[in-house]
């Protein structure tokens, strides 16, 4: 599943650390951004209450897909 990390503002400026303790809950981290304090990647669904246990993380949120149709597909 795909996630965003939301990092507290105490641990903004130890990203980098609090991405290496992701992958070792066995998140596939992607992009960590100290401003907003955000990293995202993905991971298992079981492996989700680890990554909420790790030190700095605020929250974790499953990212939503949106898709359009197609611009010739019929009104509903």
């Amino acid at each position: 599943m795909r996630v965003t990390v939301v990092v507290d503002d105490a641990h903004r400026t130890a990203m980098e650390s609090v991405g290496t303790h992701l992958r070792a809950e066995g998140m596939h981290v992607e992009q960590v951004r100290a401003v907003p304090g955000l990293g995202t990647g993905e991971l298992p669904a079981a492996r989700l209450p680890a990554v909420r246990g790790v030190e700095g993380v605020a929250g974790v949120e499953e990212q939503r897909e949106h898709r359009l149709p197609p611009p010739d597909a019929p009104v509903q």
